[in-house]
C-alpha cells in the first residue's frame, strides 16, 4: 500500500503561552522559508475559559498563517498546571479543528526546544514551576502556586521576599542605609517604615510585583548582602522544585532553566545551578534556556505532523 506523502509546502504552528505575553510562529514543514512570528499580550485575548481562548487562537492562527495549510499544532500553556489542565484546553481546541495538536504546560517546552525530551522543564519570569512528562509517566509538577503562597524565584517571589528581609532588617533595629532598603522604597514607592507591608498588600497582580524585580539584583550589584541573601534563597528554592520533580519518579538527568528573570539575571542563575548540583548529589545536570520557548512548540508541532498520531489523548 503506497503512504501518503507529506505536503512540505505546508505549516507547523507552535504557540507558547505566557502569563505576560503568547508567542505564535508559523514554519513551513519542510524547513524552507523564513518563520512567522507574533507576540502579543496575553491579557489581550485570554479569558481563562478552554473553549472560548481555543477559539481565540485558532483566530489568530488562522491570521498568522494567511490561509496556508497547517499540518500541526503544538501549544504550551502557562496555567495549565497538571495533566487534567492540559486534556481540557487539549480538547477544547479538537472540539474546534481536526489538526493534530498537542498541549503541555509551558515549562516544557524548554527541554523539548533543547531537544531534552522527558527531561525538567523549570520557568521562572512571572511565574515560576518546575514541570517533567516522563516517557511513558504522568505529568509530574512541583510549584507553581502563584506569587502569594510560592512561585519560588520568580519576579514577584522576589520582590516579596526582598521586602520580608527588609521588614526583618528593621525589626533587628537595621537603619535605611542598606542598599535594597533604599532600593525597595524607591521602587514601591513606600511613603513610610510602617507603610512597607501594606504598600505591597495592595498591589492587585503578579506582573504588577514583577515588574520592580530589576530593582532587587540593582541592590545586590550595589553590595546588598540582603538582597543577594533574597537572590540565592530563591535560586535553591527554584532548584528544590525540580528535585521534588525527580524525587518523585521523573528519571531526568537534565533541568532546563528558563524564563524573563533566570535568563535576564545571572545572580539567579547561578544560585539555581549550584543549588540544583547540590541537592541532586550531581544527578541533575543544569542548563539555561535563552532561547524563545516557542521553539520547543514548534518542535512538538513538528513531530506531530510527522506522527499525527502521536496526537492522542495526554497521559
Amino acid at each position: 500500500m503506497m503512504q501518503a506523502q507529506r505536503d512540505e509546502t505546508a505549516l507547523i504552528v507552535g504557540i507558547d503561552i505566557g502569563g505576560t505575553k503568547t508567542h505564535l510562529r508559523a514554519l513551513p514543514l519542510g524547513g524552507e522559508g523564513a518563520p512567522r512570528d507574533l507576540v502579543i499580550a496575553s491579557r489581550d485575548w485570554r479569558v481563562r475559559d478552554w473553549q472560548r481562548d481555543a477559539a481565540r487562537l485558532l483566530e489568530i492562527m488562522q491570521d498568522l498563517t494567511g490561509g496556508a495549510r497547517v499540518a500541526a499544532l503544538g501549544v504550551g500553556a502557562h496555567g495549565c498546571d497538571d495533566a487534567a489542565e492540559c486534556a481540557a484546553f487539549q480538547q477544547a481546541f479538537a472540539a474546534q479543528t481536526a489538526l493534530p495538536l498537542r498541549v503541555v504546560n509551558d515549562a516544557e517546552l524548554m527541554p523539548l526546544a533543547l531537544g531534552l525530551q522527558g527531561q525538567i522543564g523549570v520557568v521562572a519570569g512571572t511565574g515560576s514551576i518546575a514541570v517533567c512528562r516522563p516517557d511513558g509517566g504522568g505529568m509530574l509538577v512541583a510549584g507553581g502556586w502563584g506569587w502569594i503562597v510560592g512561585d519560588e524565584g520568580s519576579a514577584p517571589s522576589l520582590v516579596r521576599e526582598a521586602v520580608r528581609a527588609v521588614a526583618r532588617h528593621f525589626d533587628a533595629g537595621g537603619g535605611r542605609d542598606e542598599p535594597l532598603v533604599e532600593a525597595i522604597f524607591a521602587a514601591l514607592q513606600v511613603p513610610s517604615v510602617p507603610r512597607l507591608g501594606s504598600v505591597l498588600s495592595e498591589m492587585r497582580s503578579a506582573a504588577e510585583v514583577g515588574r520592580h524585580a530589576p530593582a532587587v539584583f540593582a541592590a545586590a550589584e550595589a553590595g546588598s548582602v540582603l538582597a543577594r541573601d533574597v537572590i540565592r534563597e530563591g535560586g535553591r528554592a527554584l532548584a528544590d522544585l525540580a528535585v521534588l520533580v525527580q524525587r518523585r519518579g521523573a528519571g531526568a538527568g537534565h533541568a532546563v532553566a528558563g524564563g524573563s528573570v533566570i535568563a535576564a539575571q545571572p545572580l539567579l542563575w547561578q544560585a539555581f545551578a549550584q543549588g540544583l548540583t547540590e541537592a541532586s548529589a550531581g544527578a541533575l545536570q543544569p542548563h539555561l534556556f535563552i532561547g524563545k520557548p516557542v521553539e520547543g512548540a514548534c518542535r512538538l508541532a513538528a513531530g506531530l505532523a510527522v506522527t499525527p498520531g502521536a496526537a492522542a489523548a495526554l497521559p
